[in-house]
């Protein structure tokens, strides 16, 4: 029983996720560094991959793939994490936070992340 309510919680935390790149995509576009071209795209993109990260979780039989790919995806938001540390929690002027909430975002809270998908993905 402890493992469907982690699943559903899982997903129902990616697909809030990635839904809200669409639903409030400046929140994530001053997120991305500077460096990055296309970020619109890369927003609505990793809006996009995680809504399937939780979708392929639900299914057994695409749990391990979905396992990967949110471990993979989440290493692909280290850039932007890393920005924000840059950036000492200012991100934009409506989007400011503490400087060690920014270092907790990286560690460990990333990390967590892809611990919890690695054992959502392993049942």
């Amino acid at each position: 029983m402890i493992k469907k309510i982690n699943l559903f919680i899982f997903c129902f935390f990616y697909v809030g996720a990635g839904i809200n790149h669409f639903w409030h995509p400046q929140n994530y576009l001053s997120l991305i560094p500077p460096y990055f071209p296309f970020k619109e795209g890369i927003n609505y993109t990793s809006g996009l991959l995680e809504i399937c990260c939780s979708v392929l979780m639900i299914f057994s039989s695409t749990r391990k793939i979905a396992m990967w790919f949110t471990i993979t995806l989440l290493t692909a938001f280290i850039p932007a994490h890393i920005y924000m540390i840059q950036l000492k929690g200012c991100v934009s002027a409506n989007f400011c936070f503490p400087e060690w909430v920014a270092w907790i975002r990286l560690f460990p809270f990333q990390f967590v992340l892809m611990w919890w998908a690695y054992k959502t993905g392993k049942r």
